[in-house]
This record gives structure tokens, C-alpha cells and sequence, in this order.
């Protein structure tokens, strides 16, 4: 009778090893999920209050200047986030291809050099050659987009 009391305490205390260990990875699966769900919550956020408008007129000619080879857009932040008016918070594409860091110029038309607040608008300057026929541009921030077609 004792070799099965003893038995039953050895199964017993393993049952209770297995339960802890199955019980301590659920923990910490649940907290990595948790983790992520809040960094995901924390950045979906930012993409919700972030909002951009082109407001330049495409058929005005004021898009594309052939003397200097510049294009020049308007983009008004129409989101409820504040935004820094500096050519790495934006994301550039002209025809498709990416423009990058100095051919690229944010400048806010507030006033405020370095701030692109609720409401205003910054004018964004590309250094790029276009031949004639149609262009686009795209203008990125925090996941929104806006896309301008023109004609030079």
C-alpha cells in the first residue's frame, strides 16, 4: 500500500512541475502579446492623427519650374498630430523613385522654420529634371500619403 502512496506523490509532484512550467510560458507569451498590442495601439495612433493634404494646383505651372529643374508642392497638415517641417520626417517620390535627404526642402510658410503645426503649410522643394509629359509626386508622413499628377 505504501509503493502506491508513494507512486501517487511522484505523480502528483510531476503533474504539479508540468502545470508550473505550462503556466510560466502562457505568462510570458501572454505579456510579449500584450507588449506588442500596445506597440502596435501606440503607433496606429500616430498614422490615425496623422493626416497630409497637397493643396498645390496641378494645372497652374507652378508645380515644376524649367529654369531652376525644382518642384515645388504644397502640403498642408490637415491631421491632429504636430509635425517637425524637416526633410527626414517626409518621404519623397517623384515618378516613383525615391528622393532623398538634400534634394529635398521643407519649409514651413507660418513663420516657424522648424515646426509644421495643425492647420498650416509647408512648401516642399524637390531638386529633379523633368521631361516633358505626365508627373507625379508622392509625399509620405507617419503612413499617410498624398499623391499630386501634373503635367510639364
Amino acid at each position: 500500500m505504501a509503493s502506491v502512496s508513494v507512486s501517487h506523490l511522484v505523480l502528483f509532484i510531476a503533474s504539479l512541475l508540468v502545470a508550473a512550467t505550462v503556466a510560466g510560458a502562457l505568462v510570458t507569451g501572454v505579456d510579449r502579446i500584450s507588449s506588442s498590442v500596445t506597440d502596435q495601439s501606440i503607433d496606429t495612433s500616430e498614422e490615425v492623427r496623422t493626416d497630409l493634404t497637397i493643396i498645390s494646383d496641378a494645372g497652374s505651372g507652378a508645380v515644376y519650374d524649367n529654369a531652376t529643374g525644382n518642384v515645388t508642392v504644397l502640403v498642408k497638415n490637415t491631421g491632429s498630430a504636430n509635425l517637425d517641417a524637416h526633410s527626414d520626417q517626409i518621404d519623397v517620390l517623384v515618378d516613383g523613385e525615391y528622393v532623398a535627404g538634400p534634394s529635398v526642402t521643407v519649409t514651413s510658410l507660418e513663420g516657424d522654420g522648424l515646426s509644421w503645426r495643425t492647420g498650416s503649410v509647408v512648401r516642399v522643394e524637390i531638386d529633379r529634371s523633368l521631361g516633358e509629359g505626365d508627373h507625379r509626386v508622392q509625399v509620405s508622413a507617419n503612413g499617410d500619403e498624398e499623391v499630386l499628377r501634373f503635367r510639364v
